[in-house]
């Protein structure tokens, strides 16, 4: 057995390998019956893919090249993968797609821990079945006069709008894609209120859901603030939201929900907003939970980043798009007026399920911030650096060198928030400051990273006189909370602030804002896990919206800076995007495209 860990030991002392993909590793060699470096190699890669977001693990980036060590060193000649592969399927633990084995290798060298597989294999099975069945009961005259009058523009131009809504209606699936102001919220309202004007709409059971407390929070105010006077007569639309976890039930200490196949959800229409947040693993539960006969509504960004946890689905339907089919276009152009170039290339049924929403209504094409966002989208490094260089203090968008500090800057914008609850201002006003401008780092360890440069932020203001004393309950410390609080209707991503509470005698609290417009005061003691959130990651900010972002950049290029993740922080900002990049790291972000290794493009589209 020594022998067989000698390479994954190697790689576990270089750090290359963590702890649990070691133990991993080692439980696949015990049960072998013809244990292996490689197999040891293989189970651990595998390991590690899923923990790095992968769902899982290419031979094809390992095999038939050395293997190096961090010094540059090679460790070990990996063979080819036919070698590779005939040596894992001989292990007696790897089995092909379909079988019972700890690890799944596919014919294109994917290689899979058996829940990993099955998750996607069955996600792929669901959304093709889905897509497949157009909803029945669709009454197409009820259809055309009311999306006349939900969608009454005479332009000759496409109104992606109105094609998302008429898809929601046609389909049992649809995947409404766009980029921030495209106005993804707009169309869900009124695609609502065209299920309610069709036959038995009045007794549809809707469902609003995101994959955060923070992401359903907002869905729910943004749909309750919107008004619109097209909507007025079609009747009463839902307003509350909740996250995926509580809409599907959670059964402490179990990976499954209490709604499943069993026992599917009772409702009619599901709204899934921000869903390239959501891993294979919770939208393969999902679609098994939802009636066959539920229409399934997601919505998101197909180019911001992707789930923290294993998987990137909403990429994965969106990347084949080519257009609707020739049959489904007929059909669009009749409801609606129109219709996009159909694919003539013979697609799956999935293309006439999607929709990308092209136009912003917040970002015109002469907007900095929108052209900056676009030039990074599509890789244009030579752009986007000379947007960046060619704005200027008053312009929207501007680059701080690096060796300029952050902190002092984005302690300047925090300053008049400590200011203001000097003055005893209303917490909406202290909140609608805080709110106004965010530093958002792309990492969080490192010496530009969230934690170093909350600390930071924090010694800039207590040298400044605005937070003294040693508590870190200090009068104006912004709190995000970490992990969801069902009992205290605090979620993953909420933020606070610490004030004096005036209805426990000035008692030191957090207040957070709620969905209805009024605040909860929780005691520090009661509060879930929580940190200072002067600045937060990139992670973290994807759903909210910000006046002006600081975006910190470390000094040095990182595997983990993609090109998602620059237009995630950039797409926070409504009016000002600041920078602290030097150009090479800038450069390696516009390049490096987030990759991960899934088969269910493949599945779906293949």
């Amino acid at each position: 057995m020594r022998d067989e860990r000698r390479l994954i030991g190697q790689l576990q002392g270089q750090g290359l390998l963590s702890d649990l993909d070691v133990y991993f590793a080692d439980i696949l060699l015990q049960k072998s019956d013809q244990p292996s470096e490689l197999l040891a190699l293989a189970a651990a890669m595998a390991s590690r893919a899923t923990n790095e977001g992968h769902v899982c693990f290419d031979l094809n980036e390992m095999a038939d090249r050395p293997l190096n060590g961090l010094d540059g060193q090679v460790i070990a000649s990996v063979p080819s993968l036919n070698d590779w592969s005939v040596q894992l399927h001989q292990s007696g633990v790897v089995g092909t797609p379909g079988e019972h084995q700890p690890l799944i290798l596919d014919a294109s060298g994917r290689l899979y821990l058996h829940r990993y597989w099955e998750y996607e294999h069955r996600l792929g099975f669901l959304l093709d079945e889905r897509a497949a069945r157009q909803a029945s009961n669709v009454d197409e005259a009820v259809l055309q006069t009311s999306l006349k009058q939900l969608f009454p523009n005479t332009s000759d131009e496409i109104d992606w709008q109105k094609q998302a809504a008429a898809t929601a209606v046609l389909r049992r699936l649809s995947v409404i894609s766009g980029g921030p102001g495209t106005g993804k919220t707009t169309t869900v309202m009124r695609l609502l209120a065209l299920l309610r004007q069709q036959p038995g709409g009045e007794a549809l059971r809707f469902a609003l859901a995101a994959p955060t407390g923070k992401a359903a929070a907002r869905l729910q105010e943004t749909i309750q603030q919107s008004h619109d006077s097209h909507l007025a007569p079609m009747g009463s639309l839902p307003e509350l939201a909740s996250t995926l976890h509580r809409l599907l039930g959670v059964r402490h200490g179990s990976t499954g929900f209490v709604h499943n196949r069993d026992n599917p959800l009772a409702l009619d229409v599901l709204v899934l907003d921000e869903a390239s947040m959501v891993p294979v693993a919770l939208m393969a539960k999902l679609l098994e939970a939802l009636p066959d006969s539920a229409r399934l509504i997601l919505l998101g960004d197909k180019d911001q980043l992707a789930s923290v946890e294993a998987g990137a689905v909403l990429g994965d339907i969106c990347s084949g798009y080519r257009g609707p089919t020739p049959h489904f276009a007929e059909q669009l152009q009749r409801t609606t007026g129109q219709s996009p170039p159909p694919d003539s290339s013979d697609p799956r049924a999935l293309a006439d399920s999607v929709v990308v929403l092209k136009k912003s209504y917040r970002f015109d094409s002469a907007s900095p911030i929108g052209r900056l966002a676009s030039a990074v989208n599509t890789g244009n490094f030579k752009q986007a650096w000379e947007l960046l260089e060619e704005g200027g203090a008053a312009s929207q968008i501007r680059r701080i060198p690096v060796n300029d500090d952050t902190a002092k800057l984005a302690a300047g914008r925090y300053a008049k928030i400590f200011e203001m609850i000097e003055k005893g201002a209303a917490p909406s006003e202290i909140f609608a400051s805080l709110n106004d401008s965010r530093v958002l780092c792309a990492l969080h360890q490192g010496p530009d990273g969230v934690i170093a440069i909350n600390r930071r932020i924090e010694a800039e203001l207590r040298s400044r006189g605005y937070i003294t004393g040693d508590s870190r309950w200090f009068q104006g410390r912004p709190v995000l909370v970490t992990r969801n609080s069902y009992g205290l209707g605090l979620y993953n991503g909420d933020i606070g602030i610490t004030l004096p509470n005036p209805q426990a005698g000035g008692e030191i609290s957090v207040v957070f804002p709620m969905a209805d417009g009024s605040f909860r005061w929780i005691a520090p003691a009661r509060l879930p896990e929580h940190q200072t959130v002067f600045a937060m990651t990139v992670h973290k900010s994807q759903g909210s919206e910000f006046n002006e972002v600081l975006l910190q950049l470390p000094a040095r290029d990182n595997p983990l800076l993609t090109r998602e993740l620059l237009y995630t922080a950039i797409t926070r900002a409504r009016s000002r995007f600041l920078i602290s990049t030097e150009q090479e790291v800038f450069r390696a972000l516009v390049h490096r495209q987030l990759r991960r290794s899934s088969g269910l493009a493949e599945v779906l589209w293949q």
